[in-house]
């Protein structure tokens, strides 16, 4: 099939570029400087010229904090676009997967992990726009996929795991809050759970739906940020557990956000890793390309 990843500069879309090399579908890689995704008429040309069969949308507006000051563009990132892809692919009889977020459940106040039928309750501008992305795709008529995820962190970009290295090495405290609960999800893992979608689709035995992934096991940020401290060897600095409110903030984050993943592991025939481990592959990669 002709597959086109879309974000493919960011953590997903890099890891992405890895897992699609190891099949036989031929990939296109794009980003902004190579395709307007809020364009629909750029993004309908592109995929009739290059005979698109599934596009995976890794491309997204994810700066929770700016986007309360910026919502237009948030919602033409993630929602427009999410139209304008849906369209075209409709048009060609193709599929759309889209990776959303646990922000689309930020207003629910449980203790349960959300299932995909846990009704969607979206705080804040970044969480709004991307239930409105959800909801376009739904109600488009294209062949869609929708993966919500949670915490993702990688080798690349900016990520918590990163901003965590980089002030381990700087200060010799730092604070993490420990009263919001979720799993953080290696971008790595992520990919090779969507290219094992794109395979279901190719062998044509998949429908349409919304999953849930993120890694195995649950922790708070606070427990995260401990667990890069061990595997970086970060020395002297001490990690101490901190409320929220300790960092006054305009968004509002889930206090609980952990997403079941029974549907995803049972649809694709998925073997997720826990988080830990995962944390340790990604700190290991990362500590080697820095020469340490």
């Amino acid at each position: 099939m002709n597959v086109l990843v879309t974000g493919a500069n960011g953590q997903l879309g890099t890891h992405m570029r890895s897992t699609m090399q190891r099949t036989e579908h031929r990939c296109f890689y794009v980003d902004v400087a190579e395709l307007d995704v809020c364009d629909a008429a750029a993004v309908r040309q592109y995929v009739h010229q290059h005979e698109i069969e599934v596009i995976v949308n890794c491309a997204a507006y994810t700066n929770v904090d700016r986007a309360e000051d910026d919502e237009a563009t948030a919602y033409a990132v993630n929602c427009t676009a999410v139209d304008n892809m849906a369209q075209a692919m409709k048009e060609c009889d193709g599929w759309l997967l889209h990776v959303s977020t646990d922000y689309v459940f930020g207003g629910i106040q449980n203790c349960l992990p959300c299932t995909e039928q846990t009704p969607a309750a979206p705080l804040g501008a970044y969480g709004r726009t991307k239930w409105a992305g959800e909801e376009v795709l739904r109600k488009s008529g294209c062949r869609y996929l929708i993966v919500r995820t949670a915490w993702l962190y990688s080798e690349y970009g900016t990520n918590f795991a990163k901003t965590m290295l980089r002030l381990f090495s700087e200060r010799t405290e730092v604070k993490v809050v420990f009263d919001q609960v979720g799993t953080p999800t290696y971008a790595g893992d992520l990919a090779s759970a969507l290219t094992r979608m794109v395979e279901a689709i190719g062998e044509g035995n998949v429908a349409c739906g919304t999953y849930h992934y993120s890694n195995e096991g649950v922790c708070s940020w606070y427990d995260f940020a401990v667990a890069i401290a061990r595997e970086s060897n970060a020395g002297t600095c001490r990690v101490l557990p901190c409320h929220s409110n300790e960092f006054p903030s305009k968004v509002h984050r889930p206090a609980y956000s952990v997403l079941d993943k029974t549907a995803v592991k049972s649809a694709f025939d998925l073997e997720i890793p826990h988080w830990e481990a995962s944390v340790q592959r990604c700190i290991t990669n990362l500590l080697t390309r820095q020469g340490k």
